[in-house]
């Protein structure tokens, strides 16, 4: 199956919820208010309760409890509370996956890790609107439960990367393409803003001298946290190219910090995303 074919599929069998997509409409209108889209998200009570969840979450560590969507939606950014509903969204909309080919709870592990580290990074560069390289992490493999859900025994054969074969490398053997191009193509297909979408469609480009600063961040977030989470196949920074950080003008130092950091957070900011994780909340 060609990659058209596969997200052609992919559209018909994951469908985001509506509230999200009344959402995207509501975003879209220069006219709307915070008030339009309180009300959006308080019509649908799971996505009101999780922007709640998120926003006292350790992603923002406020000082004071915020109980309300509109104090929610004014702390966090109209923009920001797009890109988490979003982020909830998708994965509700992947909440049936089978579980019995791939290890979801690594799955999400490894989504989430390379989300806050993407955020971190954002965060430490000053860069606009930080809350999207989160979601551009989060999303970048959710091609994985694509394949898996159409094309198990190709998505089992792509378990087994090595030292030696990274997982794209696997997957662009066994399918002709990666997880995180199926990823970004279904993801623009959904009306994703492209913000979101390129960075992931570029993830793997570590060489490509088009890369912007967007674009290495993510890349340095994935590598970080793909051998973070795979301590059993990937030494600490086996996969690091020192071009990936010394393009970000980031120090080994830099990435110890952020691995300490983002670890710490990433229990608990897996069960606001892992539909089948034990709510610490």
């Amino acid at each position: 199956m060609n990659l058209d074919e596969l997200v052609s599929k992919a559209e018909d069998l994951f469908v985001l919820p509506d509230s999200v997509l009344r959402l995207k409409r509501c975003m879209d209108d220069e006219s709307s208010s915070i008030e339009d889209i309180g009300e959006i998200i308080a019509f649908d009570p799971s996505l009101a309760a999780q922007l709640l969840r998120v926003a006292n979450s350790a992603l923002y560590r406020f000082p004071n409890r915020i109980e309300t969507i509109t104090k929610a939606i004014q702390v966090v950014g109209t923009r920001s509370t797009y890109d988490l509903a979003l982020a909830y969204g998708v994965s509700q909309a992947f909440s049936k996956v089978d579980a019995q080919i791939i290890d979801l709870d690594k799955f999400w592990e490894h989504s989430v890790s390379c989300g806050l580290l993407a955020k971190y990074f954002a965060d430490m560069r000053n860069t606009k609107e930080p809350e999207r390289f989160f979601v551009a992490g989060l999303l970048h493999n959710i091609g994985e439960l694509v394949v898996v859900s159409t094309l198990p025994e190709a998505a089992q054969r792509c378990l087994n990367f090595s030292e030696q074969v990274t997982p794209a490398e696997l997957q662009f053997g066994v399918l002709g393409y990666t997880y995180s191009q199926v990823s970004a193509r279904l993801i623009q297909k959904w009306g994703i803003p492209e913000t979101i979408a390129t960075p992931i469609a570029n993830i793997h480009n570590i060489q490509d001298d088009t890369s912007t600063d967007n674009d290495r961040i993510l890349q340095l977030s994935y590598v970080l946290s793909l051998d973070n989470v795979n301590p059993e196949i990937y030494p600490s920074y086996h996969n690091l190219k020192p071009e990936l950080h010394e393009q970000l003008s980031l120090n080994k130092d830099d990435l110890e910090d952020a691995l300490d950091i983002t670890n710490l957070q990433c229990i608990s900011v897996i069960s606001l995303f892992n539909p089948n994780a034990f709510m610490l909340y």
